[in-house]
């Protein structure tokens, strides 16, 4: 029992032990309840560091022309048109074997696209081929005896120089060689006829070899193998009269019918800003190429050709688009100038020590930047074209107080989000 007892007392611990074994834990979360109260004070109350409520706007990309806004004298709307396009069908009607192109695959002018049955252009090359050749062999023919009747026609000279030969010999002879020479001649002009044939059957042969016109790009598949196809309507519903269709996306244009009470308002090349309906917040430069010089007596509109002044993928033929005809007389006697760069509200906008300067908000944080301001613009739009990424937020409706505190180093902001104007 005694025993027992002595070892129960040696596993007990001693209480100089348990202070130190408890002093380490508390003083760890004494140190980092420390930090974190120095961390928290240091942000809080460190100046400058307040939060300011301020009103944000998303840069947005600039495009089109520099008179726009107050500057349209008209608008209008109408379609993207292609000025080049094409429904390539065959000469004549055959069957179609292969078609060696799809939708949206880009051709090059020369390119081919699809192939017909050739067996009779083949037999019918190969039967003109033949009738030259045995046309050419009695050519030859004709030629030996040629070649005969004139030493025949020389030997009834001589013996007429010696009174051997009668007269009627000496014609028969010479009428002979006569002969001989217009059937070769003939024989040379069916020759030439044959060749011209043959000519014919080949370029019918090379038909049977549908290719690109020009180059563009496919946006319609109408055949396929095995069915016919033929330049003209024929057979009803079975046979097809065309194999695609092909457009020159280079050639879009904008076609807007233009009421023609306001006509009078549009001029040639007159600036002209579009925007599609598919993207309407993209302003593309335009120009008008050419008003038609005749008017719908039942619509009572007249027809206007417009150009874009830049080319994308994303304009296709047949979209539907907006146009706005300019004032072109405020820009001077040249084109409108195109706007590259963002546009943002003009309050967005401050001058610190000469410098164009705008606020830019990043996770909640201000920064300030240079910027470099483009061209004037009207309804108190700026155009930054230098120091500003389309979709960066930035401060609005800058004050000088407000201005002055975004001034004062970093500041943390809470945003109230506006849309540019």
């Amino acid at each position: 029992m005694n025993d027992k007892k002595a070892l129960l007392g040696k596993l007990s611990i001693q209480d100089n032990q348990r202070k130190a074994g408890n002093r380490m834990p508390r003083l760890l979360i004494t140190g980092i309840g420390a930090i974190v109260l120095a961390g928290g004070a240091w942000f809080w109350l460190l100046p400058g560091q307040e939060l300011i409520e301020v009103n944000t706007v998303a840069a947005r990309p600039a495009s089109g022309s520099a008179n726009t806004g107050s500057d349209a004298v008209l608008d209008a709307s109408g379609y993207v048109t292609a000025r080049r396009q094409a429904t390539v069908s065959s000469k004549y009607t055959g069957k179609v074997t292969e078609i060696l192109i799809e939708e949206g695959v880009v051709v090059e002018q020369g390119q081919l696209l699809a192939r017909l049955d050739d067996v009779t252009q083949t037999a019918e090359l190969a039967l003109a081929k033949a009738r030259l050749q045995a046309t050419e062999s009695r050519l030859n023919e004709v030629e030996i005896q040629l070649q005969e009747a004139e030493l025949a026609h020389r030997r009834t000279i001589e013996l007429a120089d010696r009174e051997l030969a009668s007269q009627a010999d000496l014609d028969g002879a010479f009428l002979a060689v006569q002969g001989l020479n217009a059937r070769l001649k003939a024989l040379g002009a069916e020759i030439e006829v044959g060749r011209r044939s043959m000519k014919i059957q080949q370029q019918q042969l090379a038909d049977t070899e549908i290719r690109a016109p020009f180059g563009g790009v496919v946006i319609a598949k109408a055949a396929q193998p095995g069915e016919m196809i033929s330049p003209v309507s024929a057979g009803g519903g079975f046979t097809r009269t065309g194999i695609c269709t092909i457009v020159d996306m280079t050639s879009l244009e904008i076609e807007v019918d233009v009421n023609e009470s306001y006509i009078n308002r549009v001029t040639p090349e007159q600036p002209v800003t579009a925007t599609l309906n598919s993207y309407p917040d993209w302003q593309i430069p335009a120009k008008v190429i050419t008003i038609i010089p005749t008017a719908d007596r039942n619509k009572a509109t007249v027809r206007v050709r417009i150009a874009f002044l830049e080319t994308d993928s994303r304009i296709l033929p047949d979209m539907g688009v907006k146009v706005s005809f300019l004032d072109d007389t405020i820009s001077g006697d040249g084109p409108a100038k195109v706007l590259t760069g963002v546009m943002i509200p003009e309050n967005a906008v401050t001058s610190v020590d000469d410098e164009s300067v705008v606020f830019v908000i990043d996770d909640g944080i201000v920064h300030r930047r240079t910027v470099h301001v483009g061209a004037d613009m009207q309804g108190n739009i700026s155009n930054i074209t230098y120091g500003l990424q389309a979709g960066e937020k930035v401060v609005s409706n800058l004050s000088s107080e407000l201005t002055e505190l975004l001034l004062d180093g970093r500041r943390r902001v809470s945003t109230d989000m506006s849309s540019a104007q």
